[in-house]
């Protein structure tokens, strides 16, 4: 073997009218990597098409995108892993130079940043809702990614055996960035065209739905890794709300020495105590946070790197 073994892993459901065309462009594009179908319940016979392609095709019944990645990592080996959606709007003639940016570099993941002028492929709401959930992401955790919702991904041995996945649906990408980011992986990316759907393809990305969904994610995961900052803000919160109630009841009591408003110092006083609690949660938590950023990065580094053979 004079390379690292690939695998090009792809989730699908209800894709017969563009599944074939995939596995055939990953066939050309990688002639020694072995290609996997994963189907999540199709109804349209995709399975056969993919079979009749030449993929590997297995199943996960549990619906969503999430589970199937999930389960996708967890029963392949390989040395690097290609993700890309079933769909055909990605081009499998970027997969050879990904996959030698993530060797040569020795990155974790590399990310296909989508280029288009088609705006039947890449729709004005989903441009803007990426950039918005990219840029609260960066913020957040960290500005190396600018297309965190790509479906078309390269990544190594060492982040797929060691990522773990929670997700259900689509939120996995926002996982995938987050664990990179969090762990202070390499990374890198590599702009990609991104075309529409063939016809008779069609999304099953709601909009609405799981932009919500990727939202609370993203809320999720800043209360489970920046607790500080979490906890923090609530506990400024509550403060300013008690400093607000109080106020007048300190007026009131330096000017006539009485304190009419009773139940309005007593809420005061409350929220006081549920600040000082929220930020001791904060205070506490970022230390057992700290803890699991260890263990992973731990469990991380157990893994060996792939080394590519000398000339």
């Amino acid at each position: 073997m004079t390379g690292p073994r690939v695998a090009v892993l792809i989730p699908c459901r209800d894709e017969a009218a563009a599944i074939g065309a995939v596995v055939a462009g990953f066939r050309a594009a990688l002639p020694e990597a072995t290609i996997y179908v994963y189907d999540n319940n199709s109804t349209d016979g995709t399975r056969a098409m993919a079979a009749a392609a030449g993929a590997t095709v297995r199943s996960e019944p549990q619906q969503g995108k999430g589970n199937v990645v999930r389960r996708m990592f967890a029963d392949i080996e390989a040395d690097a892993y290609i993700l890309v959606d079933g769909d055909d709007t990605y081009d499998p003639a970027d997969a050879p130079e990904m996959v030698r940016r993530l060797v040569d570099e020795r990155l974790d993941m590399v990310t296909g940043i989508r280029v288009t002028d088609a705006a039947a492929a890449y729709r004005p709401g989903h441009r803007l809702g990426n950039r918005v959930l990219t840029g609260a992401v960066a913020l957040l955790f960290g500005d190396r990614v600018t297309d965190m919702l790509s479906g078309y991904r390269c990544f190594s041995r060492r982040f797929v055996k060691s990522f773990p996945g929670l997700a259900a649906g689509f939120e996995t990408e926002t996982e995938f960035t987050v664990h990179a980011l969090e762990l202070r992986l390499p990374v890198g990316e590599f702009p990609t065209a991104y075309r529409e759907r063939p016809a008779g393809s069609v999304s099953k990305l709601r909009t609405y739905r799981d932009g919500w969904r990727i939202l609370r994610l993203i809320a999720a995961l800043v209360q489970r890794e920046r607790p500080r900052l979490f906890f923090g803000a609530a506990a400024a919160v509550l403060l300013l709300i008690a400093a607000a109630l109080f106020e007048p009841v300190i007026s009131t009591y330096l000017r006539t020495g009485l304190v009419p408003r009773l139940p309005t110092f007593l809420a005061s006083v409350a929220l006081l105590v549920l600040s000082f609690l929220s930020l001791t949660c904060g205070l506490v938590l970022d230390t057992v946070t700290r803890g699991r950023i260890e263990a992973k990065r731990i469990a991380y580094l157990a893994l060996p790197a792939f080394e590519a053979p000398s000339p």
